[in-house]
């Protein structure tokens, strides 16, 4: 499995986030071509202090190609695109292969 995370600083209105990124974001990104899954929160916490961060996505591919595939793809250019329209302060978007523990 490979896993697309982006992490969304705090933007400059919260409720004008929430309501785009439900009503028009979530819904491009639910019909990216190769996605397995996806998750996302507004109730990110830090251990200690304020989280650096008001929102996170996830999203689950068979593999890394898969996900390039995705992002490269012209519903992909969309979703990218689209993300001026809510996250004022800005994105970082990483990308992994999952590996699991035993224990």
């Amino acid at each position: 499995m490979y896993k697309l995370v982006v992490l969304y600083p705090h933007p400059a209105d919260p409720e004008h986030f929430r309501d785009y990124y439900v009503t028009n974001h979530l819904p491009l990104v639910a019909r990216l071509p190769g996605l397995l899954a996806w998750r996302y929160s507004f109730d990110v916490a830090a251990i200690q202090g304020q989280a650096p961060y008001f929102a996170i996505f996830e999203a689950e591919f068979a593999d890394a190609a898969a996900m390039h595939a995705a992002r490269a793809s012209a519903h992909g250019k969309r979703v990218t695109a689209d993300v001026a329209n809510y996250a004022t302060g800005g994105a970082v978007v990483i990308h992994y292969p999952v590996r699991h523990g035993t224990g």
